[in-house]
């Protein structure tokens, strides 16, 4: 067979993890998930990996793990998240390289990436060599193998980008039609000519070759740009069975090999588009099964069928910016659209910033790394080793192998931190920061966090002053909202207030331990707190709180012992301080002294004693990290709540005569009662709806009395809710198939499927039962409950 058909998906989401933490903080615009990611994971990473595929009458047959038939890229930064976060969908993308090994002769699916997305024509010669090795060895680390070609972010290419590549070992890389300049068939002596590629383009069904000017070659493909384009923005991908002929008739069938091939965003699968992870299951079964060509991945391809043809790339140029890369340094007429009258004026002065920090930071490296390592560059090449792995023991077996004689363990901790200065200097450069229309959104704010990280660690290995620096070239960067200002007031209402230290840590240790019960070794993010001892005593709703410990950073090693004392007298009241000493007797001391006025009742005394002793931060709700503030804030308000929701409640139903009554005369409710009644309802239907207090009858009177008040609900974060419980009773029905209870309760959650004012997306649920209902012939389930599975298979139509 000639005809070839591969699909790539590039997987990335830009880093959204606090620089200080290494975790992601609640983003509110991605709720009701925690953070973008989170949410993504669910529509699109998750689906992917199960992806439906139904038959005529649209009843589940079977489940495929589309990433095992696609070629695909995930970014380091989104991967790592993945590992933790969602170990599920990471496995069953391993597993799927596995399995493409299989199928396509030995050659994965899975493409590396250039490690955190920068764009490498604007990045110098040294970051392009370290995105592109720790690109490989965290795809090493992850898969297990060596990748064959690598995505290069926003497919942004010039010829010191393809060098890098060349020389560590890549053989290819996709692009965009428009980033071939001139091609020739491949001759021994060079002389054949060379063609422009004009305005039709060039032709995408074959491989091409780049002679680099250091001897080097790499492999290039350029995929089919309109039938992506079709994917990505025209919802090809909706109709699975004009999807399969689309991508096998855009080659011809003749005998000469012709590769039918597109790339797109990942995201497009399920999350741009929702239910497209089952439009790409079904064209691409459809395209097996009926052998109108031949499913393949680019490694597999350049294999069978290598390069006959030559190209010259057009130098600076991306797949999203029709101006080369402009997009990333200039106000080029690329936007998002949306704001009539913005400007991208600010591109420029972030990118000069940025640049100009990293400067400062190479100078900092250089003059303080070169008495500690034995090849300062060479060390920060190596390092993924450590950002991969951060036990002390990995550690310390890097800077025995890097560091120029025996450190000590001030200048490890140094050393490491110049390091960690290096690691953030590079993912400052991440290309979402430039990419969306505002200096204040989200993705700029990443990156500038980044940036306030690698100034921090500058200053504390004597690198000060860097920070006034960066503001001032900041301010030129002028937001389009007036309230935000510029950069540099961006960088001071959400940057700074992210900031952390070892006393900020201890500080949130010291208060969210009233609310939490910490053990006596407490990770928190990349930071690790050891409780060497803790009191607690109590009066009323007064509590007095005394610890000792020490904080350390997983990251730097450096650690700074504490202790504190805090009053808190209930709700978000609180008073009192830390020491950030290592001061044993002190500490009992205060733990006696305080014992003492705590239990004559004198509060007074206390809170003056408290404010006398301590002088190293005052404590409040203020120092808790974000997360966790939400989190003591809601316990705090639910008492309130209860009783809102109990006024609200008694409310409703005290008028609920009244309230049939004008509605039967088609009066509007008024605000007040239509209030009451509309948060009593929803708040009912949310506990019936859940999980743990799940109850069909409770919900079903909410639905009712909500008709009859004509009142709705908030559907967004109730179809969540709703959707994690189905699935909770799936799995756990997986795991005791036998259990009546459990089958009970899914079947009740599938009956009110009907009946809810909203859709909920049962696509894992139909997938789990599926797997579960083909393993019952092992399972030890009763004949009478094996008996109520076909019903609860149609209601959800799935065939078994």
């Amino acid at each position: 067979m000639s005809r070839y058909v591969c699909v790539h998906g590039h997987f990335y989401q830009p880093p959204r993890e606090n620089p200080w933490l290494d975790a992601i903080e609640a983003q509110d615009s991605a709720a009701p998930y925690h953070d973008w990611n989170e949410r993504i994971a669910a529509e699109c990473y998750g689906p992917m990996a199960e992806a439906r595929i139904m038959d005529g009458e649209g009843y589940l047959q079977r489940v495929v793990n589309n990433y095992a038939w696609i070629s695909f890229n995930f970014g380091a930064t989104l991967f790592t998240w993945m590992e933790r976060q969602a170990p599920a969908i990471y496995e069953a993308i391993l597993a799927a390289d596995r399995q493409s090994r299989q199928r396509f002769q030995g050659h994965g699916s899975a493409l590396a990436q250039a490690y955190n997305h920068i764009i490498m024509p604007l990045a110098n010669e040294r970051d392009k060599r370290t995105q592109v090795g720790w690109g490989i060895r965290d795809f090493e680390h992850r898969f297990g193998r060596k990748p064959e070609g690598m995505w290069l972010p926003e497919a942004a290419v010039d010829t010191p980008t393809l060098e890098a590549l060349a020389e560590q070992g890549i053989l290819f890389t996709l692009l965009a039609p428009h980033q071939a300049a001139k091609t020739r068939p491949l001759q021994a002596d060079d002389q054949a000519e060379w063609q422009d590629v004009d305005d039709a383009g060039v032709d995408t069904s074959r491989a091409y070759l780049a002679k680099l000017p250091s001897g080097r070659e790499i492999s290039l493909l350029f995929y089919n740009g309109s039938l992506s384009r079709a994917v990505a923005f025209e919802r090809l991908v909706a109709n699975g069975e004009t999807f399969a002929q689309r991508l096998t008739e855009s080659v011809a069938e003749d005998e000469s090999p012709r590769l039918a091939h597109i790339a797109t965003d990942g995201e497009t699968y399920g999350h741009h588009h929702r239910l497209a992870e089952m439009g790409l299951a079904f064209a691409l079964e459809a395209i097996e099964s009926r052998e109108q060509a031949r499913l393949t991945n680019y490694g597999e391809f350049l294999e069978l069928h290598p390069p006959e043809y030559e190209v010259e790339i057009a130098e600076n140029t991306s797949w999203s910016c029709a101006h080369g890369v402009e997009r990333w340094r200039s106000d080029c007429g690329c936007n998002m659209g949306g704001h009539e009258g913005w400007n991208q004026g600010w591109r420029a002065p972030l990118r000069q910033a940025l640049d100009w920090l990293r400067e400062e930071l190479i100078r900092l490296y250089e003059s303080q790394a070169v008495g500690l390592l034995r090849d300062p560059w060479a060390a920060r090449e190596a390092h993924i080793e450590v950002a991969l792995d951060r036990s002390r023991q990995k550690a310390e077996a890097f800077l025995a192998k890097q560091a120029s004689r025996a450190l000590s363990e001030d200048e490890s901790r140094r050393a490491l931190k110049l390091l960690e200065l290096q690691r953030q200097s590079l993912l400052m450069y991440a290309s979402c920061a430039w990419f969306f229309d505002d200096v204040s959104g989200i993705e700029t704010q990443q990156a500038l966090r980044h940036a306030a990280r690698a100034i921090q660690l500058a200053e504390e290995l004597d690198g000060g002053g860097l920070e006034e620096g960066f503001l001032e070239r900041l301010a030129a960067a002028r937001s389009n909202l007036p309230e935000q200002g510029s950069g540099a007031g961006v960088y001071r209402r959400y940057v700074d207030t992210a900031k952390i230290d070892l006393k900020r840590l201890a500080a949130h240790y010291a208060v969210s331990s009233v609310f939490h019960n910490y053990d006596d070794k407490a990770e928190i993010g990349s930071y690790v707190v050891q409780r060497h001892d803790v009191s607690l005593k109590e009066s009323g709703r007064t509590v007095l709180a005394l610890g000792r410990g020490t904080a350390s950073s997983v990251v730097t090693q450096e650690s700074l012992p504490f202790y504190f004392g805090l009053l808190h007298f209930g709700d978000q009241n609180l008073s009192g301080g830390l020491n950030a000493v290592d001061d044993p007797e002190a500490y009992q001391r205060l733990v006696e002294e305080t014992g003492e006025l705590f239990a004559q009742g004198d509060t007074a005394a206390l809170v003056r004693y408290l404010a006398e002793h301590f002088t190293d931060g005052e404590l409040s709700l203020h120092s808790v990290f974000r997360d966790e503030q939400r989190k003591i804030t809601r316990g705090i308000l639910d008492p309130a709540l209860d009783q809102a929701e109990e006024s609200y409640r008694r409310l409703h139903e005290e008028n609920l005569s009244l309230i049939r009554f004008v509605r039967s005369i088609g009066l509007p409710l008024p605000h007040g009662l239509s209030l009451a009644s509309q948060i009593a309802l929803d708040l009912q239907l949310e506990r019936a709806l859940s999980q743990e207090t799940f109850d069909s009858p409770s919900a079903r009177s909410a639905l009712n009395e909500a008709e009859l008040a004509g009142v709705g609900f908030e559907t967004e974060r109730l179809t969540l809710i709703m959707q994690e419980t189905l699935a909770g009773f799936v799995e756990a029905l997986a795991e005791a198939p036998e259990d009546e209870k459990t089958l009970g309760q899914l079947a009740a959650g599938v009956e009110l499927l009907a009946v809810l004012p909203f859709s909920v997306d049962t696509g894992h649920v139909q997938t789990v039962f599926l797997r579960t209902a083909a393993g019952l012939g092992e399972a030890s389930v009763d004949a009478t409950l094996r008996e109520r599975w076909p019903a609860l298979a149609e209601a959800l139509k799935v065939r078994i």
